[in-house]
Parts: structure tokens; C-alpha cells; sequence
């Protein structure tokens, strides 16, 4: 589904700020995210800074289709394509082997990215723009609720961020389940949306909880 039309100028905006290094935060299926080129170093420290998060924790990935996935992701195993077929667009996370080129920053050493294909047509739009998959964390301080207008986004990030799209007040909702299909067995490492029995249902084996 396309964007609505009241959108285009501020995603094109959105699209230029984060060429040039900049944050922009953004509607996503629940709640708005913030994001920034997943390749810009400097500008996913500063979103470290912003969000007083962890360096420890890394960020999950958003795409605007499979093909960028090849762009941050080692390899696809048999796993992950299956659930990617299957889940994607929606709440799934996958980890995956992490592409030797990846900035460290976005692996905390782990060897692993977390990477999703979103169902809301402005992360997707962005990252199209882009270029390039973006960093898809939630707009909020780090320990604070999380933020479902532009409004609130304004008044807890200020001028800390660079452009806060407008979509409108977003549902809330349960985050994305984020499943490690790095190997032959589905571990799901964040309970989530997608339910351990809608993943066995579909895979037609047991999948292990490793909630981190």
C-alpha cells in the first residue's frame, strides 16, 4: 500500500535528512520509531545518545523489501527464508548472520542483526529512499512508554531529532517477536506478536523460548 499523499512531502524530507546523516522519527505499525542509515556510524551513535540506550544493545534493522536484506545478512538459511515468506510484512524479527561489512556498532559483537520487513508504508518508503535498511528503534527515551503521536515524540525528543513525520496517533500494540533463525531450529529470543504456537504451526516443529 502506498503512502498517503499528505505524507510524500515529509517522507521525501525524511528520505534527504537521513542521506546526510541526520535522525528522523517516524509512524510504524504500533508505535513511531526512530531512525537513522543503518550505515552512518556517526548518526547510529547519536542515536545511542539521544535514546541514553546501551551501546551493548543493538538495533534492530528495518528493510524496504527482502532484497536489502542481503545488504546487512550473511547468508539466508532454509529457516529464515520459510519465515520471512511467511511473515513478512509484520511483526517478525529475524537474527541472521551478520554481513562481514556491517559497522560493528550494529552488532555489539554479537555476529548476528536483527532485521524486519515492516507492514507500514513509511519505514519501507524510507529505507527505499535511502537506499539503504535503517535503524528501527522505538522514539522514546530508553525506560519511558512508548510514543503513539508526533506530538509526544516532540515533547520528550525536541530538537535531539531532525524530523518527526506526522502520521497520525498509531494503534500501540505488542512489539514484533524476534526470532534467532541462524541455525536449523527456530529460538525465539523476544516474545513478541507472532506467537510460539503460530511459529510451530507453521514450521511443524517445536520452537525453543531463549528470552533474552
Amino acid at each position: 500500500m502506498p503512502p498517503p499523499i499528505f505524507l510524500d512531502t515529509q517522507i521525501e524530507r525524511g528520505t534527504q535528512i537521513l542521506k546526510q546523516g541526520g535522525l528522523v522519527a517516524f509512524p510504524t505499525d504500533t508505535v513511531y520509531g526512530l531512525g537513522a542509515d543503518a550505515f552512518n556510524t556517526e548518526a547510529v551513535e547519536r542515536i545511542y545518545r539521544v535514546k541514553g540506550r546501551s551501546p551493548t544493545q543493538p538495533f534492530p534493522l528495518l528493510v524496504a523489501d527482502i532484497s536489502q536484506v542481503d545488504m546487512v545478512a550473511a547468508t539466508w538459511t532454509s529457516l529464515s527464508s520459510a519465515l520471512a515468506r511467511r511473515f513478512w510484512p509484520g511483526a517478525l524479527t529475524l537474527l541472521l548472520p551478520a554481513a562481514s561489512n556491517l559497522p560493528p556498532i550494529l552488532t555489539s559483537g554479537s555476529g548476528t542483526v536483527g532485521v524486519r520487513l515492516p507492514r507500514h508504508p513509511v519505514p519501507t518508503a524510507l529505507a527505499r529512499g535511502v537506499g539503504n535498511p535503517i535503524v528501527g528503534t522505538s522514539a522514546n527515551l530508553t525506560g519511558r512508554a512508548s510514543l503513539l503521536t508526533a506530538g509526544e515524540v516532540r515533547a520528550q525528543l525536541g530538537d535531539r531529532v531532525d524530523l518527526v513525520i506526522d502520521g497520525g496517533r498509531r494503534p500501540g500494540g505488542v512489539e514484533s517477536t524476534v526470532v534467532d533463525a541462524t541455525g536449523t531450529t527456530a529460538r525465539i529470543v523476544r516474545a513478541g506478536a507472532i506467537s510460539k504456537k503460530a511459529l510451530e504451526a507453521f514450521l511443524g516443529q517445536s520452537v525453543s523460548l531463549d528470552i533474552r
